[in-house]
């Protein structure tokens, strides 16, 4: 059995956003590589952007680690917001009613991008 490899690659923007950039398969097997990342940071106010578009495939597994990091950044009084969702994930997403609660962005840029709160 071939172990799939996922990398998150990480960056800040200057006002503080983290921006995370998985690439491979999201999958039972590379699903604590993006849970570590996203959990990396002890900010309680923290404000995250995971730019999906090198992600290829993603599971339940993958829902449950995007559903703990967006009760945990709710928590904190901060959010989780996803770029460049591929098709196949946003109808993942869709099915289980997550693109309902996580915010989806064409673009990194519409992602960082500061929301209105009314």
């Amino acid at each position: 059995m071939s172990q799939t490899r996922l990398t998150v690659s990480e960056r800040t923007t200057p006002d503080g956003v983290r921006i995370l950039t998985p690439a491979g398969k999201i999958d039972y097997n590379t699903t604590d590589i993006l849970h570590r990342a996203l959990t990396a940071h002890d900010d309680p106010d923290g404000c995250t952007v995971i730019d999906f578009h090198g992600v290829t495939f993603m599971d339940s597994s993958g829902i449950n680690v995007l559903v703990a990091a967006n009760n945990a950044a709710r928590a904190g009084n901060g959010w989780l917001r996803l770029a460049h969702t591929p098709a196949p994930i946003v109808e993942v997403l869709h099915i289980v009613g997550l693109d309902d609660v996580l915010p989806l962005y064409a673009t990194l840029e519409d992602a960082l991008a500061p929301q209105s709160t009314t």
